[in-house]
Formats: structure tokens, sequence, C-alpha cells
């Protein structure tokens, strides 16, 4: 069993990834975790926010990359209904760009999933506290940025995009139709065709083929 500091309550975590491989490991470490409960998990980033709110965690372990919403444009919504929530990002992405919008979105926590066990548990002890953490690749990085000075590199081609375009691209990346969209989204068909010229106009992007491949370069969708 991994150890961890002592808690009366423990420390209720929600997982939300859309491998379900990926959430039962994360289970049965968590399980095997003196100081831990997991309340549940969600596969489906769109249906994660109720699942959430029903299940009342103390910290929620989410992922970046998925289907339909990424975990950058999630972190929102789950703050909307749970603004105590503490929520530690979970990727394979470890540039600063990454770790740039995820803070800005909420995230107090930013966690590789290649860092090794004990890793986990200190990032999710670290948030319930208040406390931030980066896993070390991610803070030596940062600290290496801000000892010469140096602003984020690159940047990204999203950040011009309103919450609501950036959930109908990656709708788009992933070929939905116009019509999918609208019911994806719950928006009309109009609005759809309205937001797909404007993502076009902006993002200089033109055909659902061109939209999928700023997703994976932009690391939204797998490869």
């Amino acid at each position: 069993m991994i150890p961890t500091e002592p808690n009366t309550d423990p420390i209720r975590v929600f997982i939300v990834d859309d491998q379900a491989m990926i959430r039962a490991a994360f289970k049965s470490l968590l399980a095997r975790t003196q100081g831990f409960e997991v309340v549940g998990d969600c596969g489906d980033p769109l249906a994660a926010v109720a699942a959430a709110r029903a299940a009342s965690p103390d910290v929620i372990l989410l992922d970046i990359t998925m289907p339909g919403l990424s975990g950058i444009d999630l972190v929102p919504r789950l703050r909307a209904v749970l603004p105590r929530v503490h929520v530690v990002m979970l990727t394979h992405h470890e540039g600063e760009s990454f770790v740039d919008q995820a803070l800005r979105a909420g995230a107090e926590g930013y966690l590789s999933k290649d860092s090794d066990p004990a890793e986990l548990v200190l990032a999710l002890e670290s948030v319930h506290k208040g406390r931030m953490f980066l896993s070390p690749k991610v803070a030596a990085g940062m600290l290496q940025r801000a000892r010469t000075g140096a602003q984020p590199v690159g940047g990204t081609r999203l950040e011009s995009l309103t919450p609501r375009e950036r959930e109908v691209f990656q709708l788009l990346a992933l070929g939905k139709s116009n019509k999918e969209v609208a019911h994806a989204l719950s928006i009309t068909l109009g609005t759809a065709k309205k937001h797909r010229e404007n993502l076009q106009r902006k993002l200089d992007c033109h055909s659902a083929a061109e939209m999928a491949i700023l997703a994976i370069q932009e690391g939204l969708l797998e490869a």
C-alpha cells in the first residue's frame, strides 16, 4: 500500500478520462492507497459535469485530450457547479503552452501520466490542502524560464477562440457535421454553421481534415 498522510476523512476523488483502462488503473491505485476514496469516474467529458456534481468530490483528476471537449475547456464548467473542487490535470503534454492554459483555466495541479504513482498521491494531497502542484519536469521548465526571463514558447492558435468556439472546433475536428454539432451542443443549425464559418476564418482551416490536423498539433486529439 502506498503510504500517505493520515487523514480522518478520505480525500474524495473523481476521475475524468476517455480511456477506460486509464480510469481503471487510477481507481485501482487509489483503492490501494490509504486516505483516498474514488467516488466516481466518467469517460464522456460532456457528461462529466453532471456526474461530478452528483458525486461531490474534493478533487477531480482530469485528462486534457478527450474527444468532444478538452479537459482545459471542461475546468470552468466543473467549477461552475463545484466552486470548491480542486482540479489536477492529467496529460502526456508537458509543454509550457499547455501548463499556462491549464493554470489560467483554474487547474491547481498538472501531472504527467508517466509520473511515479507517489507523485499522484502528492499531487492530490497538495491541491486538497490548497497548494499548487506541478510535476517535476514541468516545474523545472518553468523555473528555468523564470530565471532567464523568457516568455512561453510559441503560443496556441486556439487562444483567440471563445469557449463555445473551442467546443465546436473539437467536434468539427472529429468529423462531425453541422447538424451533429448542433445536436451535441443544443444549438440551432444556423448557429452551428455560423460557428464553422468563424472558425474557418480565424484558424485558416477550411476542411475537417485541416481542423483535425490542428487539433492534433494543439494536443486536443490523439494522432
